[in-house]
C-alpha cells in the first residue's frame, strides 16, 4: 500500500529545473537578508532622507526610533520587503545563475569565468531585479519615513501602493526607477563579482567542490561582497532614497531627477550629503549579506 501511495522516484512532478532551484534558493536568501538587515535599513533610510540636523548620528536616530515605537519600530514596513525582497533576491540569483551558465557555455570544460564575465552576470541580475525591487523599496521607504501622526498617511503596504498609484499612476509607483537601475546594475555587478571570485579562488586553492565550502566561508565571502556593493554605489543609493521620498505632486517636488538631486545635495551639504546613513549600512552589510549567501548556498544544497 505504501508503494502505491508513493510517487515513482523518477516522477517529473517532483523534479525542479535548475532555474527553479535558483529561484527557490534566492527566495530563502532574500528572507534571511530582510530579517537580519531590516533594523539597520530603517535607520539608514531615516538618516538619508531626514532634513539636516534631525539626527545627530545614526545612534541618535536609533535611540529616538526606539523611544517612539519600541523594538518593533525597527521592523516598520517589514512586510513589504519580506515578501518583495524575497522575490527580488530570487530574481537576482535566477538571473545571475542563468548569465553564468550562458557565459560558461562558451568556455572550455573547467575554465573559470573571468572578472568581466562575473561582473556582467551580476549587472544583469541587478537590472532584472529592479522590476520588483523599485516599487517594493519605494513602498518600504514611504512607510519607514511617514510622519508619526494619527491617522497614519499609509495604513500598510497595500494602502501605500494604492495611494501611490492614485497619485501618480505607474510612474508614481515606480518613482526612482532610473536611479534604481543605475544602483543595482553597477552595485550588483560588483557584489556578485566579488562573491563569485572569492568562491572560485577558494575552490581552486583548496581543491574542493562548491557544495563542500564551509558555511562560515560563505558568510565571510558574502560579507566581503556586501562591502564591494556599497563601496561602488552608496551615493546613488542616497539619491534614490531622496527621489523616492520626494513629493509625487510635480509642483511640490524638490528634485527634477538624479542630476538635479545630486547638484542640490552637493550645494547644500557637500560630500557629507552623499554619506548619510553610511555607518548603519556598513554595520548591517556583513550580517545581512553573509546571511543571504549562506542561506542561498545551504538551500541549493538541500535542493540538489
Amino acid at each position: 500500500m505504501s508503494e502505491l501511495l508513493s510517487p515513482p522516484p523518477d516522477s517529473p512532478g517532483l523534479r525542479l529545473t535548475q532555474t527553479q532551484k535558483d529561484l527557490v534558493g534566492g527566495s530563502v536568501g532574500g528572507v534571511a537578508q530582510v530579517l537580519v538587515g531590516q533594523p539597520f535599513d530603517i535607520v539608514k533610510v531615516r538618516v538619508q532622507t531626514a532634513p539636516p540636523g534631525t539626527y545627530a548620528s545614526p545612534l541618535d536616530c536609533a535611540t529616538k526610533l526606539l523611544k517612539a515605537d519600541g523594538p518593533l519600530g525597527f521592523y516598520k514596513g517589514t512586510l513589504t520587503p519580506l515578501l518583495g525582497i524575497g522575490a527580488c533576491v530570487s530574481i537576482q540569483f535566477g538571473a545571475l545563475e542563468w548569465a553564468k551558465r550562458t557565459f560558461g557555455s562558451r568556455k572550455l570544460p573547467g575554465q573559470e569565468l573571468n572578472l568581466a564575465e562575473l561582473w556582467a552576470s551580476g549587472a544583469i541580475a541587478g537590472v532584472a531585479n529592479t522590476a520588483v525591487a523599485n516599487p517594493v523599496e519605494h513602498i518600504r521607504i514611504r512607510l519607514q519615513t511617514q510622519p508619526e501622526v494619527t491617522p497614519r498617511l499609509y495604513a500598510g503596504p497595500l494602502d501605500c501602493a494604492i495611494k501611490l498609484y492614485r497619485q501618480g499612476g505607474m510612474s508614481g509607483l515606480f518613482k526612482g526607477q532610473v536611479s534604481t537601475m543605475w544602483r543595482d546594475g553597477v552595485g550588483y555587478g560588483s557584489y556578485f563579482m566579488a562573491y563569485e571570485w572569492l568562491v572560485q579562488r577558494h575552490i581552486r586553492v583548496n581543491g574542493v567542490k562548491r557544495e563542500e565550502i564551509s558555511p562560515l566561508w560563505a558568510v565571510t565571502f558574502g560579507a566581503a561582497a556586501g562591502y564591494a556593493l556599497w563601496a561602488s554605489i552608496y551615493p546613488v543609493d542616497v539619491i534614490k532614497s531622496k527621489l523616492q521620498t520626494d513629493s509625487l505632486d510635480p509642483s511640490k517636488r524638490q528634485f527634477k531627477g538624479m542630476v538635479d538631486c545630486a547638484i542640490k545635495v552637493w550645494r547644500a551639504q557637500g560630500l557629507k550629503g552623499f554619506t548619510g546613513g553610511l555607518a548603519p549600512t556598513l554595520i548591517r552589510s556583513p550580517f545581512a549579506n553573509g546571511a543571504t549567501f549562506v542561506a542561498f548556498e545551504l538551500a541549493m544544497r538541500g535542493l540538489a
